[in-house]
């Protein structure tokens, strides 16, 4: 088995000495500087008295704040003050990427906005997290919820008459890593320009490139993308079975080879000789008398005896996961993809990492989800405010 990768030592990540200073919420703006911070930024989030309101959030938002604000630093400043104002520009006059998700038209309000930022800071690269990206919907409050509804996603989730939302923050989380894909961007172009400039990314638009696999089939075939649950499928075996004692997996064999190394596995001579089945377009033809008799075949296994046989195979398998089962998984514990953190009660847990590696090394967890305002003194003492100042500040009203 694969031993975990070592985690890179944080002064070689490749955003080492980039300071990001967030005012973000929720998850779109947070994953940004997640992403950012995991690749070794300085993300500095600046949170309202009281805190992100992530902090607080239950049900299906109790995961929001610990995973999105990892590697990140608090400080709370009141923007709707005066000082809390002062305070926060001379905190985005050191940053080199200033994020924020606000309503279109507030960090314009708080004089933060980047025609503003960027006089103080010419090369300051500014990230708009938005619904729409500046046009006739730009007026509009989004959610992934509406911009799925109205970007075909939920049609195409969902099972024919039955729009449905897709089981994950998609679209925010999706979004976030554009806005940190454009200050990527916007740091290599810097580094020839010497000048800094804003990014958009958006939701809707983030939205409609996911379904442009659907829209684009359309216009090669002229016909509408079917719902995925209602599609025909472009592979004969490409399906989820019950089998013994009830459980599921998915099981498939997408190519003519597959079917013979299927069909050999389990015996099943008769149907790799049916004139019917000899080609992958020739069983999805007949799919609806197949799949039925494979599954009366296969429903006397367990999803375990399944399971070891594809795998010695190479065929495509995959068992019906649940997410919290996903912590005892033994790929992710035994390649790392799975790091220490502790939650904001003191309680310890492991979070995902993030997909991918740089020179084997998977980006670490440096710092944990952070109390609310845990840098704010240090960082406001940085800035040349004196003791008094900063107890002045962190004083109600």
């Amino acid at each position: 088995m694969r031993e975990p990768a070592d985690n890179k030592p944080p002064e070689s990540l490749p955003y080492a000495g980039i300071r990001v200073v967030e005012f973000t919420h929720m998850v779109m703006g947070p994953t940004c500087g997640l992403v950012l911070g995991d690749l070794g930024a300085e993300v500095i989030k600046v949170e309202p008295p009281g805190g992100d309101n992530t902090r607080r959030l239950l049900g299906s938002g109790a995961g929001f704040f610990p995973l999105f604000n990892r590697n990140k630093k608090s400080i709370v400043l009141d923007l709707q003050t005066p000082a809390g104002r002062e305070a926060a520009l001379r905190l985005v006059g050191t940053a080199d990427v200033v994020s924020e998700n606000f309503r279109p038209g507030t960090m314009k309000k708080l004089g933060l906005d980047h025609a503003t930022i960027s006089r103080l800071n010419p090369r300051v690269i500014s990230v708009s997290h938005k619904g729409f990206l500046p046009g006739p919907y730009d007026h509009r409050t989004a959610l992934d919820e509406v911009v799925q509804m109205m970007g075909g996603l939920a049609y195409m989730t969902g099972r024919p008459g039955d729009p449905l939302r897709a089981g994950s923050s998609v679209n925010d989380i999706m979004g976030g890593m554009f806005g940190a894909i454009g200050a990527m961007a916007a740091l290599a172009q810097r580094e020839k320009t010497g000048r800094g400039q804003e990014v958009q990314s958006a939701l809707f638009e983030n939205n409609v490139f996911l379904v442009a696999q659907h829209m684009m089939q359309f216009a090669v075939t002229g016909q509408p993308a079917a719902p995925m649950p209602g599609r025909i499928s472009a592979w004969g075996v490409y399906d989820v079975f019950t089998v013994k004692d009830g459980e599921q997996i998915f099981l498939a064999a997408v190519s003519d080879s597959q079917w013979k190394v299927f069909c050999d596995a389990f015996g099943f001579a008769d149907l790799l000789a049916d004139a019917r089945l000899q080609s992958n377009n020739d069983r999805v033809q007949v799919r609806d008398w197949l799949i039925p008799l494979l599954r009366e075949r296969l429903a006397r296994h367990s999803a375990a005896e399944l399971a070891a046989v594809f795998e010695r195979n190479g065929l495509p398998f995959a068992p019906i996961t649940q997410p919290e089962q996903l912590f005892d998984d033994p790929h992710l514990n035994a390649t790392g993809g799975l790091a220490p953190l502790q939650l904001q009660d003191g309680r310890e847990t492991k979070v995902p990492l993030l997909p991918l590696t740089l020179d084997g090394h998977r980006p670490a967890v440096r710092l944990q989800p952070p109390a609310l305002n845990e840098h704010g003194p240090a960082l406001l003492r940085e800035l040349g405010y004196s003791q008094e100042q900063i107890a002045q500040l962190a004083a109600p009203g």
